[in-house]
């Protein structure tokens, strides 16, 4: 460990700093008091503080600049406020899930306490100025989630400082001098997620640092069980740098004392940021005085000895003796700030309740007149008063109150057609076009760059196209990007010196250099976490996932952070990263190569894109560069080498998102499927046609979105029959295919057979071609599956076979 160097500016230690210091702490102290007290009285669902850590967040605060990152904990509400971007008020709004931004702008009630969200975006959803800003990023509260992105927001800084094709996004970077405090729990830092990101920061050298507060716990179980050596700082010493070699600088410092945290933190950052280089500030000696969370109490696992060492210990108290010993207050000086930081946190808590009752009173009170006015002459006068009264005693009653009253008063009413049930009705309608803006929107873009607004852009055809393989197209595709937008990085494993294992980056490395198309270690969790922090940061990162399978190591990172992002900010912050797999028919229980209904039931919020060949997704890809969206596009593994057609216009076709394509014009069945199972079917279709069968098919091209100008159901008003193909296991794709056509489409009426699915067994397939073909769907099970389907409406021009 390296020795804390002493302070350079007496002003840090002003006796002014050092009491705004010691009143924001105190201030801190007490929100988190009283809102256990609102969640024990009932006001809130559920509290988590960061009381006792009050100190050491005032510290990295000092160290923060305009236009650095927070990638935080959800305890570090004393670190926010102190960096002015948190008011009590907006701590407590939280706490009772309000959903006006005004009152809540975080996450407009969508999180619970303690998550923090600067908002880069303005109202149209535009990046606003993140140099100007001090950022958080929305914390989450998945443990250890918050850590890959932050390498993310790290090497950002990186790439900016190092490619001088990007000094022009001036709004996201000043020449990477930018650096991003991470912060986490000490028993958070089991989690693989850390271990994975601390590695690849010492490897790729990045401005990140990282704070561990070290409470001695994670919930009931103590240090010993969580870390080697009962210490991160001493589990990762063989991280530290020396003069020979690259790594992390490592820091030790105590929660409780104010000069050495002041210091450590300001040598910290000075080093991360002129230096470029990881630093790890383990913060020990902290203590929790509420225990983990308002779900128990920490008197049930922690000994008297324990509890009595954290009382001593307390920060806030070590720092009120320390003010007191040094002569920069009074006893009496202090009571006052402590007596007017207790009502500052008082009146915020009131504020904060007042305002969020106040925003549903009119709701609520018009749902009672409208009851009683609708009772009055009504036959069910009685059953409508009695609804009346239950809502009207309703304590501390919230929107779903008034909602389920007037829907159980609509139930009540089915039969009526007065004008009272329509006002129930037309109150309804409206407070529930309130609440889905409330709750519910923002999963995808809203604003003017939303990839569903780009037009699509055929491809276009000259008479001498070259026929090229499909990676030589993408390759082509990939060069053009590269060549004329700057803020593109490609990055992965293989991606760089050999061109992905595919060739489809074959030779731009070299082209555009290391700082573009990056190699990276075998790590796909912060693979992720690198794209989502460089999107955050406006730049367009295409980060790979070598196979489909792989996705399932960073599956937690896309479906905790990267697909809930923009909705939990309710449109305050994005991340448009675009993640690159392959995928379909590989062949083996460990690269199978189509977990599809994982990803649909995991990434809502991220477009799910599925192209038959290279062509179109070159064409999904200038789509997505387009927008602001995330993204997933899985490409055909066994497309790579199959001849294309290349486009004239590869840089501008666009193939829009949620459009499917018709393949093939029939009249007797319309199957419906994507990816390489397109190819199966067409096979399939040309040899039922002299057999009497005319299919028609589909390629839906997009499963997030899906079918947005249900084309589907056009084809089944045609041929009265669908089955629905796909490679996932059974109930899977298919049946969300099935789900999103037969059910949202309303396909069901045009039947004149049942719906069939045709899916893969439920096993992943074992090794080899006989693996393939007796575990996936193949050409023989797609005719004799479509037969059958005839078979059955008139057998005796289909006998079955």
């Amino acid at each position: 460990m390296i020795a804390n160097e002493q302070l350079r500016s007496t002003d840090i230690l002003s006796r002014e700093k050092i009491l705004s210091d010691y009143r924001l702490a105190f201030e801190s102290r007490q929100v988190s008091l009283l809102g256990r007290r609102d969640v024990m009285g009932g006001r809130a669902k559920f509290g988590i503080f960061g009381d006792g850590k009050e100190l050491a967040q005032l510290a990295a605060a000092r160290a923060f600049d305009r236009g650095d990152f927070r990638s935080g904990y959800y305890r570090d509400q004393t670190f926010v406020a102190a960096l002015g971007e948190l008011r009590w008020s907006e701590f407590f709004a939280q706490l009772y899930a309000h959903t006006d931004l005004e009152a809540e702008p975080n996450t407009a009630g969508r999180s619970m306490n303690g998550h923090f969200a600067t908002r880069w975006l303005d109202d149209r959803g535009l990046w606003r100025n993140q140099t100007e800003l001090y950022n958080s990023v929305c914390d989450i509260a998945p443990t250890a989630g918050q850590i890959p992105r932050a390498l993310g927001l790290a090497y950002a800084s990186k790439l900016f400082r190092n490619n001088p094709a990007l000094s022009e996004l001036t709004n996201f970077s000043h020449n990477g001098n930018e650096i991003v405090f991470a912060t986490i729990g000490d028993a958070s830092t089991s989690q693989g997620m850390f271990w994975e990101a601390m590695n690849a920061a010492g490897v790729l050298q990045v401005p990140l640092l990282m704070s561990v507060w070290d409470d001695g716990y994670g919930i009931s179980v103590p240090i010993e069980y969580q870390t080697v050596k009962g210490s991160i700082s001493k589990a990762l010493a063989g991280f530290q740098r020396d003069s020979d070699e690259k790594g992390l600088e490592i820091f030790t410092v105590k929660g409780w004392d104010y000069v050495a945290l002041l210091e450590t933190y300001q040598q910290a950052a000075r080093i991360c940021r002129t230096e470029q280089v990881p630093v790890l500030v383990h913060v020990q000696e902290l203590t929790q005085p509420q225990g983990h969370s308002s779900s128990g109490s920490h008197e049930r696992y922690k000994s008297k000895q324990r509890l009595a060492w954290e009382a001593e210990h307390d920060c806030n108290l070590i720092f009120k003796q320390w003010i007191l010993e040094n002569g920069y207050a009074t006893s009496d000086e202090l009571e006052a700030i402590e007596n007017e930081a207790k009502q500052t946190a008082k009146k915020a808590r009131l504020v904060a309740w007042d305002s969020f009752q106040a925003s549903m009173k009119s709701d609520f009170d018009e749902a009672l007149d409208l009851l009683q006015q609708t009772a009055r002459h009504n036959t069910k006068s009685t059953e409508l008063m009695a609804i009346r009264e239950e809502l009207r005693k309703t304590v501390s009653p919230v929107r779903r109150d008034a909602v389920s009253a007037v829907r159980k008063a609509l139930r009540l009413l089915r039969t009526d057609t007065g004008v009272g049930r329509q006002r129930l009705r037309f109150w309804l309608d409206r407070t529930n076009t309130e609440n889905t803006d409330r709750f519910s929107s923002h999963l995808y873009s809203q604003s003017p760059e939303s990839p569903m607004l780009v037009d699509a852009v055929p491809a276009q055809f000259a008479d001498d196209s070259p026929v090229v393989d499909g990676y030589l197209l993408l390759q082509r595709y990939f060069d053009s990007l590269f060549s004329r937008d700057p803020r593109v990085v490609a990055l992965g494993e293989d991606v760089g010196q050999i061109g992905d294992v595919n060739q489809g980056f074959a030779g731009l490395q070299e082209k555009f250099g290391e700082i573009r198309i990056t190699d990276t270690g075998i790590r796909e969790t912060t693979i992720i976490g690198q794209g989502i922090g460089m999107a955050m940061r406006g730049l367009r990162p295409i980060v790979e996932i070598q196979y489909f399978d792989y996705v399932y190591y960073t599956l937690a990172t896309l479906t905790d952070d990267l697909a809930t992002l923009l909705y939990r900010t309710k449109g305050g912050q994005k991340a448009p990263l675009i993640i690159r797999t392959r995928g379909h028919r590989l062949e083996g229980i460990w690269h199978s190569g189509s977990p599809m209904g994982t990803m649909l039931s995991s990434l809502r919020g991220i477009h799910i894109l599925v192209p038959r060949n290279m062509t179109q997704a070159a064409g999904f890809y200038n789509t997505l560069i387009k927008g602001d969206d995330p993204a997933m596009v899985i490409e055909s593994l066994n497309g790579y080498r199959l001849k294309e057609t290349l486009p004239t216009n590869l840089a501008e076709f666009c193939v829009p998102l949620g459009v499917p394509e018709l393949l093939r014009i029939g009249s007797d069945v319309t199957i419906v499927t994507y990816g390489s199972m397109c190819r199966i079917v067409m096979d399939a279709a040309s040899q039922l046609a002299p057999m009497g069968v005319n299919v028609e098919v589909i390629d839906v091209q997009t499963l997030l979105p899906f079918d947005v100008k249900q084309i589907i159901v056009e084809s089944i008003k045609k041929t009265n029959r669908v089955l629905f193909a796909d490679e996932d296991v059974p109930g899977g794709a298919s049946a969300y295919m099935m789900q999103q056509v037969i059910e949202n489409q309303n396909a069901y009426r045009y039947l004149d057979s049942a719906p069939r699915t045709l899916a893969a067994k439920p096993h992943r397939p074992p090794y080899g071609s006989d693996g393939d073909y007796f575990s996936k769907p193949n050409v023989d099970d797609v005719i004799e599956t479509v037969y059958s389907i005839m078979s059955e409406s008139d057998p005796e021009r289909f006998p079955a076979i």
